[in-house]
């Protein structure tokens, strides 16, 4: 979300009114998303401040946002809400009966004055606090990046599946919307994959986002955790683990004996989030030529030389 400098004292309430008479006329640009986007010189995220003991779930869109933010607080809330099938409170798990995003609510949409934090939302008794974006590492609020010792947790996908899922998407929002003659028309794979290359999206592009995360990851690995999607969907206990230890919460030789690490996975898995009637988002099952996704390797330069690699399954899927 974008604004100038005049509107740091703008209250909560008058911000999307504020934000939209500071764009300049006539440089909007349909980008792959619901609406016209605007390239704009400053960044503000409604004043938060984090704390120490905070963790950031951060993602890019469609890179399996809700399947982290449901593992994440899993994890941390395990001794209040256990996550065994045979428990007789399972049922009544908040995974199952409230949407991640509500378990973890993003800061980027949502201020948090004191009488309306994430920590009452996300409702864990433990020391941390879970929050989620999409924001750029650049962008993210000084007091998450330098200000504080909080943790951010970052999972990136592979550019293919990243764009399908995208695409999928955006075309059913825009589908969504009331007739309107300002409203966008479908966008075809081959715009999407257009923009996509371009980096016309909302939180800018792909590779400057992941790139973002993971060269603070390289630099501080206390503090930034660099995941791949397809990584915890191969090896999740592997994963879950080093997920749980990083938030300063690892699980005991005994609850890896009694199982709690496969009961959360298997909680959070996709099996049993998909068929829950507010996780339901449809699936891709089209096959789609895998010579759409190249063009040149325009953008091939950007990974070179830092190390980071995607692993690519056949045929792409879709993840929320």
């Amino acid at each position: 979300m974008a604004t100038s400098e005049t509107n740091k004292d703008t209250n909560s309430s008058n911000h999307d009114g504020a934000i939209t008479l500071d764009f300049p006329n006539g440089n909007g640009r349909p980008g792959l998303g619901r609406d016209v986007m605007y390239q704009y010189q400053g960044f503000w995220s409604f004043n938060f401040k984090a704390s120490d003991t905070d963790v950031v779930i951060s993602t890019l869109p469609k890179s399996g946002t809700l399947w982290l933010k449901a593992l994440a607080f899993s994890i941390v809330n395990r001794f209040r809400y256990p996550c065994s099938p045979g428990s007789k409170t399972y049922h009544h798990h908040p995974v199952l009966t409230v949407s991640p995003h509500d378990l973890v609510p993003f800061f980027d949409w949502r201020p948090t004055p004191a009488d309306d934090s994430p920590g009452d939302v996300t409702m864990h008794d433990s020391a941390c606090r879970l929050i989620g974006t999409h924001v750029p590492y650049p962008s993210l609020p000084e007091s998450i990046k330098t200000n504080t010792n909080c943790k951010i947790v970052y999972m990136c996908r592979n550019p293919r599946d990243n764009l399908i899922s995208a695409w999928q998407f955006v075309n059913k929002r825009r589908a969504a919307l009331p007739p309107s003659n300002d409203n966008l028309p479908p966008l075809s794979l081959e715009e999407a994959f257009e923009l996509f290359c371009d980096g016309i999206s909302i939180f800018g592009p792909f590779w400057d986002h992941v790139l973002g995360y993971w060269k603070e990851s390289l630099e501080k690995p206390h503090k930034v955790l660099f995941m791949k999607y397809e990584d915890l969907k191969n090896e999740p206990t592997t994963h879950l683990k080093r997920l749980a230890e990083f938030m300063g919460c690892g699980f005991t030789l005994e609850e890896e004996r009694q199982g709690v690490v496969e009961d959360i996975s298997r909680l959070c898995s996709f099996e049993t989030m998909t068929n829950l009637e507010m996780n339901k988002t449809g699936s891709w099952k089209n096959h789609i030529e895998n010579k759409i996704f190249f063009r040149k390797g325009e953008n091939d330069w950007k990974l070179q030389g830092s190390g980071l690699e995607f692993r690519y399954n056949h045929p792409p899927s879709v993840a929320n």
